[in-house]
């Protein structure tokens, strides 16, 4: 441990690395983590496996197991999450108990809070989501999809507007960006 307050309240957690102002500073019984970063796993105290880098890099995971977070705020308000990989500053920021999750890019996946089993690769890729199984790759592709589950695009700004329906495929830049509703569409 390194930094005011690291591994502050440690008992009998082992293989734990902390360097930063508060980094795992709550953790008791849990191992094998490293936090890098001001109160980055601050509040974890049961949460194995976890590697955090980044400014309140998964801040508020508890007990998340098998969690990677690099970036500042990344994963950040993850309490019990589990196996989920974020890289880039505020991907899967607001992510709570959605598991299995891959966010890849600046604000990737950043609302999702329950959703499961969602990759986004790109900047701003399933921003406002919390479905799914939905697939994005590309700059805001599926940007405005809220709850809208089995989506897959792929492109610059695909299926960049709907938001609550399932099933659509867009492959190619601009495909499907302005649709907002319908379900089971395919467009190349």
């Amino acid at each position: 441990a390194a930094g005011l307050q690291a591994l502050f309240y440690n008992t009998t957690g082992s293989y734990n690395t902390a360097t930063g102002h508060q980094a795992l500073k709550a953790n008791t019984t849990a191992s094998y983590n490293t936090a890098v970063g001001r109160e980055a796993l601050y509040t974890n105290t049961t949460g194995d496996n976890n590697s955090a880098f980044g400014i309140r890099a998964l801040r508020f995971n508890t007990t998340g197991v098998l969690n990677t977070a690099i970036g500042s705020r990344a994963m950040r308000v993850n309490v019990t999450g589990s196996s989920n990989t974020a890289l880039g500053n505020e991907a899967l920021t607001l992510n709570t108990t959605g598991s299995e999750n891959t966010a890849l890019g600046v604000s990737a996946l950043t609302a999702n809070s329950t959703g499961t089993q969602n990759v986004a690769v790109g900047k701003d890729a399933l921003y406002n989501s919390d479905g799914n199984r939905n697939t994005a790759v590309g700059y805001k592709s599926l940007y405005a999809n809220t709850n809208g589950r089995e989506n897959t695009a792929l492109g610059y700004k695909a299926l960049s507007s709907i938001t609550n329906r399932p099933y659509n495929v867009a492959i190619g830049a601009y495909s499907l960006e302005n649709k907002v509703n319908g379900d089971r569409n395919v467009a190349i």
